[in-house]
């Protein structure tokens, strides 16, 4: 099992910070795939995704008692 912690509007629109999954081992593409199932990350395109305190890219395989971070794009001004 695996957190996935959810920040900012993410968290906002999910309506909690924090989801388990269970279905592992997992590679990031396919994480992201079955997040964008959920209401409120149908648009996980955008979603920098962090495992274990570091950015990954989509090939990377997720593991029981990694920490997964989902970080949404943000803008300045």
């Amino acid at each position: 099992m695996i957190d996935i912690l959810l920040f900012a509007g993410l968290k906002d629109r999910v309506g909690k910070d924090k989801l388990t999954w269970d279905r592992l081992p997992i590679q990031v593409k396919d994480l992201r795939h079955e997040l964008s199932k959920i209401k409120g990350l149908e648009r996980m395109d955008h979603v920098m995704i962090a495992v274990n305190e570091a950015y990954v890219k989509d090939d990377v395989e997720i593991k029981t008692g990694d920490v997964v971070a989902l970080i949404p794009p943000v803008s300045g001004g």
